[in-house]
């Protein structure tokens, strides 16, 4: 888990930039009303909802309609997308980036359905949303969190360039209550050189 802001077309926003982005299994793209009985099937788990920041438990119809919705209306430097295999096209989580505050660093999170745990599939969805954030957007930092007791979010913050920063408390509404966070943080500078490192290797 990332804690999401959670909580996602003009030129400030997703509608400038290419769609689908693509990864080598995934792709990120709008997610649409056929995606509603997925979209709730796979939210509505409380070890899912237990390791972000805003998402209820338990996540019924309306939950995912109102998710479908604002990622049809996104704010400035804010975008959500839907992550789907693409060898099938069905949606397997979310992933999202938004600006909490004005002035202030663009928020990543994501999430994946516990069936498509352990398959490497978020860290190729948070590249590829890393990558849509700083090259469509002007942001020149993104920030993440992630629960200390979730080892495998870490790892793909790690894997995505971002650095720890500290640690702090956050509410998440699925856990019922406050739970510790670890804080990370990715400048633009820094995507930039992993880039060209990755390039030239």
């Amino acid at each position: 888990m990332v804690v999401e802001s959670d909580g996602l077309l003009d030129e400030s926003c997703r509608g400038a930039a290419p769609l689908p982005q693509e990864a080598v299994r995934v792709k990120l793209d709008v997610p649409r009303a056929d995606d509603l009985a997925d979209l709730v099937f796979l939210a509505n788990n409380k070890k899912v909802a237990s390791n972000l920041s805003t998402m209820p438990y338990p996540f019924k119809l309306d939950d995912g309609r109102a998710l479908i919705a604002k990622a049809e209306n996104p704010a400035a430097n804010s975008s959500t997308f839907a992550i789907r295999l693409k060898a099938t096209g069905r949606l397997i989580g979310t992933a999202r980036y938004a600006q909490l505050e004005p002035n202030g660093p663009v928020h990543v999170g994501y999430w994946i359905g516990e069936p498509f745990w352990g398959n490497g599939y978020a860290t190729e969805a948070v590249h590829t949303l890393v990558d849509h954030a700083f090259a469509y957007q002007d942001v020149s930092e993104l920030t993440a969190a992630c629960r200390v007791t979730n080892p495998a979010s870490r790892r793909v913050l790690v894997k995505s360039g971002f650095q720890y920063r500290d640690q702090s408390l956050i509410r998440s509404v699925g856990a019922g209550g406050t739970v510790p966070t670890e804080r990370y943080s990715l400048e633009r500078g820094v995507w930039a050189s992993l880039k060209e490192w990755g390039r030239a290797t």
